[in-house]
């Protein structure tokens, strides 16, 4: 260390330096031992998967062939519930043009309000539009439906279908001809199905039921009230319109009643062909039996004490 008055020498420097002394050995890395394989334990462990036995994954595709019943009755839930839907629109739309209807009556005595007309027409138009979408959407949930009840029904009555799937698609698209072939289809499907589960013999011609022949019906009543109703638009004239009007109603209100017989046809069928689960049944009661002959009784030994 150099010193120095700062005013008659040069600078003081300082310089540090660490004490000396050996390094500090560092210690030995840990020699890797060798693989002897798994692990073993005493006892089974407690963490890991739960002890539960093996069940078919369902969340995962796989190679087992699903069960037709399965699948019809996963895809039953979705169809009633949209033929609910259209129901129910079928009705608010009818009472949309039936206000309309009322609207042009009270205009032939005197101005409507502006506020009034928009009203009618917004409620008309939007609930024409979300009832025609939601009648194309039961259509085609109810061919699908309709394909997986037949793969069903045929392969428990051990049947071959006397129509390709394409056939049953086609004939329900064309116009015209699908005022036969569902019909004959569901006609077919109900014959195929009592054979499966014994109620039919496999002599004659399918008769349809009169459930089948009701939904005919409708169906062919739907289709026709739309059909005049869509070339009844292209007329011109204030009596047109309000004819117009009244056959929208009608339509909407056939549109209604199909697809609540629809739901009828649906049930019945799953009901058929797929086999209830006995975990959601409740437990029976007896509540009387009639008609069943005395239980018989031992016949009293002279010695019995009263």
């Amino acid at each position: 260390m150099n010193t120095a008055h700062p005013r008659s020498g040069p600078r003081t420097e300082w310089t540090a330096t660490p004490p000396s002394g050996p390094e500090r050995p560092r210690p030995p890395a840990a020699p890797r031992a060798p693989y002897q394989g798994p692990p073993a334990y005493v006892a089974p462990p407690r963490w890991g998967f739960p002890p539960l036995g093996w069940r078919w994954p369902l969340a995962l595709p796989t190679t087992r062939r699903s069960d037709p019943a399965e699948r019809l009755a996963a895809l039953s839930g979705t169809v009633v519930s949209t033929l609910w839907i259209t129901a129910g629109l079928g009705v608010l739309a009818a009472g949309a043009e039936a206000w309309r209807y009322v609207l042009l009556l009270w205009s032939r005595s005197g101005a409507l309000g502006g506020v009034t007309v928009a009203v009618s027409d917004a409620l008309v138009s939007t609930l024409g539009i979300v009832t025609w979408l939601f009648g194309l959407l039961a259509v085609v949930l109810g061919v699908l439906w309709v394909l997986r009840a037949r793969t069903c029904a045929h392969e428990r009555a051990g049947l071959l279908p006397a129509r390709e799937d394409w056939q049953v698609v086609l004939g329900t698209a064309v116009p015209g001809v699908n005022l036969f072939v569902p019909g004959s289809v569901l006609a077919e499907l109900e014959d195929v199905t009592l054979r499966g589960v014994g109620e039919r013999s496999g002599a004659g011609r399918p008769v349809p039921s009169r459930l089948v022949r009701l939904w005919w019906l409708c169906w062919v009543g739907c289709l026709l009230l739309g059909w005049t109703t869509m070339l009844w638009g292209l007329r011109d004239g204030v009596q047109a319109m309000a004819d117009g009007v009244v056959l929208h109603a009608c339509s909407d209100l056939a549109l209604s009643v199909t697809a609540l017989v629809s739901v009828r046809v649906v049930g019945w069928t799953v009901r058929m062909l797929v086999p209830p689960d006995p975990t959601s049944r409740g437990r029976g009661r007896v509540l009387r039996v009639r008609g069943a002959p005395p239980p018989p009784r031992a016949g009293r030994p002279p010695h019995a004490v009263r």
